[in-house]
């Protein structure tokens, strides 16, 4: 029986995990994917206190390293289901089911999809979500980057440094990143923006991918024929694993409340996973601090 068992090892749930072996109590970080979660997708992250700039995977390598040298017991497992038995919790994992007397819950978030027909069929046959992961295939070819955001513009400067040509698609008539990447962007001149456009099909011949794109009135204004199609359009959070808890919002977030607390005593939350206003390094990290601080408090209660 385990005093609290973290699931994501993303930037929240190694701050939590940090916090919670720090307070001594018996724990497990489990995570299904690689540790640092998101960030290893990350070229370049420059607002992270302490470095004017870092690459993702760096700070991820780092973090993990930093849990190894806690000797934090860690282990590669996919949560599917958490079962509430009030005063302990049951996992049940893709190996086997795990007790706690309470579970933190940092999964994050995945990046939304197209939604088009094919879509999983080309996904890592074309298309990608992660250009720092897939960028490298692309070199001296051409490319589309769908959206507008930070996330899309970051990814495609990164790109131009690969590709031969990076064309973003961008559905409204201006891009939603800050000024400074826009700039930026602006001085490459491999890159091209349409705007008011979105993709309506994908298709496969030659080798090549067959884009049909459309304007904001919803007629095909042209076909554009690429080697790569990278996809930054948002995220959804990753909550599989709570969809029996009614734990969520509308939008699949879960709500806690100022302590990581979830309306169900024994589980909290923090990170990307979490409903809240500022999806940033710095607060995953702060929101992993407080709710192993009071995943201790709750411990200590129910031991005594």
């Amino acid at each position: 029986m385990y005093d609290v068992v973290i699931i994501g090892a993303g930037v929240a749930g190694i701050s939590a995990a940090i916090y919670a072996k720090r307070s001594n109590m018996n724990i497990l970080l489990i995570e299904k994917d690689v540790p640092g979660g998101q960030i290893n997708k990350t070229a370049e992250i420059e607002n992270y206190p302490g470095f004017s700039s870092i690459k993702g995977p760096d700070l991820a390598f780092n973090l993990f390293d930093q849990i190894n040298k806690l000797k934090i017991p860690y282990r590669a497992l996919e949560v599917l289901e958490i079962v509430d038995k009030e005063n302990y919790k049951i996992l049940k994992t893709d190996k086997e089911e795990i007790k706690t007397k309470c579970v933190i819950i940092a999964t994050g978030r995945i990046p939304k999809k197209l939604g088009l027909e094919n879509e999983d069929k080309l996904y890592g046959q074309g298309i990608s979500f992660c250009a720092i992961c897939d960028g490298n295939l692309y070199k001296d070819k051409e490319v589309i980057v769908v959206g507008g955001g930070n996330s899309a513009i970051e990814e495609s400067l990164y790109l131009s440094e690969i590709a031969k040509k990076v064309t973003i698609l961008n559905r409204s008539d201006r891009l939603r990143a800050n000024e400074e990447a826009q700039e930026e962007i602006k001085t490459k001149n491999n890159v091209f923006i349409m705007y008011d456009t979105t993709i309506k099909n994908i298709n496969v011949n030659n080798k090549k991918l067959i884009v049909d794109i459309i304007d904001k009135e919803n007629k095909i204004e042209n076909k554009l024929s690429v080697d790569g199609v990278f996809v930054f359009i948002g995220y959804e959070p990753s909550n599989e694993l709570v969809k029996n808890l009614n734990i969520t919002d509308k939008n699949g977030y879960i709500i806690v409340n100022k302590r990581m607390e979830t309306k169900i005593q024994g589980i909290f939350a923090c990170g990307d996973i979490i409903k809240k206003d500022l999806y940033q390094i710095v607060t995953s990290e702060s929101e992993g601090a407080i709710a192993a601080t009071f995943a201790k408090k709750y411990v200590n209660d129910i031991n005594k």
